[in-house]
């Protein structure tokens, strides 16, 4: 999933997406330790960058509003 599709998510959709990708990459994980061949082993990979993309814009949309709270109390000093 690339990142503008992730951005133009809900939020609601964007945590759906977080826990769903995580539950599938549970199972292939699994899958791969217990010494079994997954039938896309590229998925793992995928899923992890899109876990990762989507934390990176909650991330970002955090701090983002976080700064501009420090901003606020630094200009009503």
């Amino acid at each position: 999933m690339k990142f503008k599709d992730i951005a133009s998510m809900s939020d609601a959709d964007r945590k759906k997406t977080v826990t769903e990708s995580k539950a599938e990459l549970i199972k292939l994980n699994g899958q791969s330790a217990t010494g079994t061949t997954p039938k896309s082993p590229g998925r793992i990979k995928q899923l992890k960058k899109t876990i990762a993309r989507v934390l990176t814009l909650e991330n970002q949309k955090q701090s983002a509003s976080s700064s501009s709270k420090e901003v606020d109390v630094a200009e009503k000093k």
